[in-house]
């Protein structure tokens, strides 16, 4: 019964559910360190982050570490004003001892893109070892500037493309707003270096993770932010109309569905239309589809109220605590209790 959940929706939530003891056996381990310069962008440093955490959330069988590396003093000021205490300062950094993956130089609107050293030298190290290395704002200046973008592209803040362009003629400096490049990152601001964490977690993790993780942190860039996280599904511009039209009354009517010939009435087509246009565009019956976005309702109220179980049921529509129990479990393989319980307890490794 479970393999008939088929449309996206279904993607979506199992992004949350990955089996602990699945995740147990097969975890791997990424230690992504941020070398923060005096007056890095905090909005830049905050979403990389960001990113990173919230896919441990999502029970991902990679889970990240974050190390906060210290330019100069333990503690480094950001251009907000606020400081950072880092877990250690780059001249005591040994990366044989905390074996990094991936390391990010913050930069900002106030670090100066001059050369530094130490910094060199450690990126070198770094680069020697096989460990990626990214650029967040003006950061990619310092891989540049210790020979690590030869033959790479980089996204550079707007300000500083003709700087990189005329210092680096062996680096091609994009116009994108984050670039991923092999083994090279580099994002241009503050806000796409949200956008860029996420495609690194698409690599590490899949489509569906990623998908889960975007949702979460991008979800009201829109005017209006969705209630129930369906962004890919009924927010394309592109659906038919009639089809627009029928997603939205299933969203409407969680508590009380509809039925499928009051749907096909209200969108003026045929129930048989109807099923070709969902069967087309959303890779499901509309029936099946309608269950999945009550069931989408069912976990999010499972996983963000105290609302006793039968109320929850109640809530997305089922007329019966038994029939609840036997839909979710089809699409979730664990019982509403059960998952409720796999929540409270957390993820081992945030």
């Amino acid at each position: 019964m479970r393999d008939g959940f088929i449309s996206k929706l279904k993607n979506k939530n199992m992004a949350y559910l990955h089996s602990e003891a699945s995740r147990e056996s097969s975890v791997r381990v990424k230690r992504v360190a941020f070398i923060l310069l005096d007056h890095f962008s905090m909005m830049s440093f905050t979403g990389a982050v960001d990113a990173l955490v919230t896919t441990n959330l999502m029970k991902s069988n990679t889970v990240y570490e974050v190390l906060v590396v210290a330019a100069q003093d333990r503690s480094v000021l950001s251009d907000l004003g606020i400081g950072i205490e880092a877990d250690v300062v780059l001249s005591a950094f040994d990366l044989n001892q905390y074996q990094v993956d991936t390391l990010i130089v913050c930069g900002g609107l106030r670090v100066r893109p001059q050369p530094m050293p130490i910094l060199r030298t450690r990126l070198k190290q770094a680069d020697s070892q096989g460990v990626v290395l990214g650029g967040l704002w003006n950061g990619a200046y310092f891989l540049a500037e210790a020979g690590l973008l030869s033959g790479y592209q980089c996204a550079y803040h707007p300000d500083g493309r003709a700087m990189m362009a005329e210092e680096f003629l062996d680096v091609s400096v994009s116009k994108r707003s984050f670039i991923v490049d092999r083994n090279r990152l580099s994002c241009a601001g503050a806000s796409s270096s949200l956008s860029m964490m996420i495609e690194i977690v698409r690599s590490d993790c899949g489509n569906d993770v990623a998908c889960a993780v975007e949702e979460m942190l991008s979800c009201d860039k829109a005017i209006e932010a969705p209630d129930i996280s369906t962004i890919s599904v009924d927010q394309n511009g592109t659906l038919p109309e009639a089809l627009q039209t029928a997603l939205q009354l299933m969203k409407n009517n969680i508590e009380e569905p509809l039925l499928m010939s009051e749907i096909a009435k209200w969108v003026n087509i045929s129930r048989r239309q109807l099923e070709r246009l969902f069967c087309h565009h959303v890779n499901a019956s509309p029936s099946r589809y309608y269950m999945e976005l009550r069931l989408t309702r069912a976990r999010q109220l499972l996983q963000q109220s105290n609302k006793p179980i039968a109320e929850v049921a109640v809530a997305t529509g089922f007329v019966s605590i038994s029939h609840f129990r036997n839909c979710f479990y089809q699409l979730f393989e664990m019982t509403p209790t059960q998952f409720r319980k796999l929540c409270q307890v957390g993820s081992t490794y945030e």
